[in-house]
């Protein structure tokens, strides 16, 4: 009788379950209320609105989570965090090296055309200038062989009655200034012969030699020496006040091999000491030194002089 009487009350009790799908503050969905049968109306049949009551109401006690799982949630909010912090600073730094890149390229970029228009480009609307002529001052010398120092030296290496490619003049003469007023010093050098003209009864050296001025320094030249004519030699070098000289010089062949006569055309160099510019002697064959100068007299000489 009493479960007929429990169950004419759970009958009325019906209408007083609330609305499919309402959850209270605090309340979990119906889904999670206990079962009927460890519902309190089992344990209590007797009150009959509490057991109603207490199959409907929720058990707000209940908590699906332990501390433990509150921990990991939250240390798995904070690995998440720490995860997306580091990703936000990864791609901060990659925009960084990004913008780096496009800037170091933009400007490599402008380097490259900066210098490329700097090569390239051309100047309109004004002439182009001409280049400075370089001064040219003109240096008279007289070379004389006086017999006096063993030159010149004729080494036969061709090993042939005649002069023939191979053979090998050393010299050393003395130089004299153009006015033939002092003694400047020495000419010393090496002519190697490269053929024997017999129509103009003479040969053809290629000639390496140097002319000294005591203190003042001295100057190399090269070029092509002819026993029967007059050459042009290249200046190429020099040292003391000549230094960084170049130009040409003249050879005149006066009488061969003693008297030669030499015109300097040089150009890079200061003005040269109005001690060698006397004015020169017309060259010829009886042209002789000062007596002074032959000498090395002490007002016949340039401070020492190479002898």
């Amino acid at each position: 009788m009493a479960l007929d009487t429990t169950s004419g009350m759970r009958e009325e009790a019906a209408p007083s379950k609330l609305p499919t799908g309402h959850v209270q503050r605090n309340e979990l969905p119906a889904s999670f209320l206990l079962p009927e049968a460890l519902s309190p109306l089992s344990i209590c049949p007797s009150s009959s609105t509490m057991a109603s009551t207490s199959s409907l109401q929720p058990i707000s006690s209940l908590k699906l989570s332990n501390p433990r799982s509150q921990s990991h949630f939250h240390s798995q909010q904070q690995l998440g965090f720490t995860h997306s912090q580091a990703f936000a600073i990864q791609h901060l730094k990659l925009s960084k090296a990004t913008r780096d890149q496009n800037r170091f390229s933009t400007e490599r970029r402008s380097r490259d055309l900066t210098t490329r228009a700097f090569f390239f480009s051309k100047k309109h609307g004004s002439p182009r200038e001409a280049p400075k002529q370089a001064k040219v001052q003109e240096l008279n010398v007289y070379e004389i062989n006086e017999r006096d120092r063993g030159s010149p030296a004729f080494l036969k290496l061709s090993q042939k009655t005649q002069n023939s490619l191979g053979d090998l003049v050393p010299f050393s003469n003395k130089l004299y200034s153009g006015d033939l007023q002092k003694r400047l010093g020495i000419t010393s050098g090496l002519c190697v012969l490269i053929q024997n003209v017999p129509e103009k009864k003479g040969d053809r050296y290629e000639a390496i030699y140097s002319f000294y001025f005591g203190d003042y320094g001295h100057i190399s030249v090269q070029g092509a020496y002819l026993t029967y004519d007059d050459t042009y030699l290249a200046v190429t070098g020099g040292s003391g006040i000549f230094e960084g000289v170049y130009g040409q010089v003249k050879l005149q062949q006066l009488v061969f091999p003693f008297k030669l006569f030499y015109t300097f055309y040089l150009k890079g160099i200061p003005d040269l000491p109005a001690e060698l510019l006397g004015q020169p002697v017309t060259p010829s064959a009886s042209v002789e030194p000062a007596p002074a100068a032959k000498a090395t007299e002490p007002h016949g000489i340039i401070p020492n002089f190479t002898n």
